[in-house]
């Protein structure tokens, strides 16, 4: 499948498939491959920094579902669903997301750039704890990754990924943007 270049639909199909692996985990204590997150945590992330960061950026605020503990298919569902309402609404690509280390985007970029693409990157996480299919678009991890690739110093600053992994030189582009992000993408899962 190739993923839209705009928004609202690049997240339906990120989102869509980040669903599937929220619906096919049967063990959500099972290790994923970010170290010391259970499969839990991959949904648990996604669901906590958002919030805040629109709130706070846009003025954004986002329904609350029960929590990841109590109910990690719920809460992911809740907290999608309301994620593709904003995008989904015609006044989204008329506001703005301000931030200190950002600045100023669209809303619907913002998103878009900072938290779509973790979610995509993610659902390999989520597949490879799950035991599930972790294939991901060959084309959205190139262009992740060469997008990344020119600010990898202020990335690794920022302590929210680990050291790059060494991967093949001939590697597809999923292996290289998965070693760049500090992931072994031979790590062997379920």
């Amino acid at each position: 499948m190739t993923l839209s270049d705009h928004p609202a639909e690049r997240h339906r199909q990120v989102a869509g498939l980040f669903t599937e692996r929220v619906r096919g985990a049967r063990s959500w204590d099972a290790p994923s491959p970010v170290d010391g997150w259970a499969a839990r945590d991959v949904v648990r992330h996604l669901t906590e920094w958002l919030p805040a960061f629109l709130a706070s950026g846009a003025g954004v605020d986002l329904p609350r579902g029960p929590s990841v503990d109590e109910d990690p298919v719920a809460a992911w569902q809740v907290h999608c669903d309301g994620v593709q309402a904003v995008l989904d609404d015609p006044e989204t690509k008329r506001r703005e997301l301000a931030n200190p280390h950002i600045g100023s985007l669209p809303l619907d970029r913002a998103i878009d750039r900072f938290y779509t693409a973790d979610v995509f990157m993610h659902t390999w996480d989520l597949a490879r704890a799950t035991g599930q299919d972790d294939r991901l678009d060959p084309g959205f991890c190139a262009l992740l990754l060469a997008g990344m690739e020119g600010m990898e110093e202020a990335m690794r600053s920022s302590g929210e990924f680990g050291a790059r992994v060494e991967v093949p030189a001939d590697a597809d582009a999923q292996t290289r943007l998965l070693g760049f992000i500090g992931r072994d993408p031979f790590w062997p899962g379920r």
